[in-house]
């Protein structure tokens, strides 16, 4: 009886890989389609004083990931295959702060919104500089991962869902997302390196 038992665990064991490979057949080149977000800019004036900043920028970014999968039936079950990316990635809304001892408008306020700007010029600058390679990096982590075998139609979402975690978990993806974070402090701290703050000095002759 136990004998039969184990036979009986070894069947399932094996069974279950057979079916995940029936569906290699149906795996496809995925199409990736990559957006960068319209961003906007805010400018607010801190109730408090800031402590030892004339003002600084927090920058929004969006990661989001849609897919959509090819379902096919077969003997057993359904074969997901991820078929498309659409990704958004990017800077969606930039916020400035500038300390509420500059007022609005004057000599000292335009000179630190001025230093402000360029930061979110060098963080646009980024994405429009990495876009081809986060692209590439997208792709190769899409077509990388391979169909999923289901029984039920009602394990397909969750099956979708998997599929979308692979992708976003994928090293590729990760390694790109790096980069850019690090191109990011890098060109940051030399717009401030570079800012001598004689602009704001002058301000104050």
């Amino acid at each position: 009886m136990n004998f039969k038992y184990l036979i009986s665990l070894f069947c399932v064991f094996f069974s279950t890989p057979l079916l995940a490979d029936d569906c290699l057949p149906y795996k496809l080149t995925p199409r990736v389609n990559l957006e960068i977000p319209a961003w906007s800019k805010e400018v607010v004036q801190p109730l408090k004083e800031m402590d030892l900043l004339h003002g600084n920028v927090i920058a929004t970014m969006v990661d989001n990931y849609d897919i959509i999968a090819d379902i096919t039936n077969i003997e057993d079950g359904f074969c997901v295959a991820l078929k498309e990316v659409s990704a958004n990635v990017g800077y969606s809304d930039f916020l400035v702060q500038i300390d509420i001892r500059h007022v609005p408008n004057t000599c000292s306020y335009n000179a630190i919104l001025l230093h402000e700007d360029e930061h979110i010029r060098t963080y646009l600058s980024v994405m429009d500089d990495y876009k081809k390679e986060l692209q590439d990096s997208i792709y190769s982590a899409a077509d990388s991962i391979m169909p999923i075998f289901v029984r039920n139609q009602s394990d397909i979402d969750a099956a979708i869902n998997e599929l979308n975690d692979e992708l976003q978990a994928h090293p590729d993806l990760i390694l790109i997302k790096q980069k850019i974070k690090a191109a990011e402090e890098i060109r940051n701290k030399k717009v401030d390196q570079m800012d001598t703050g004689q602009n704001l000095k002058k301000c104050f002759e």
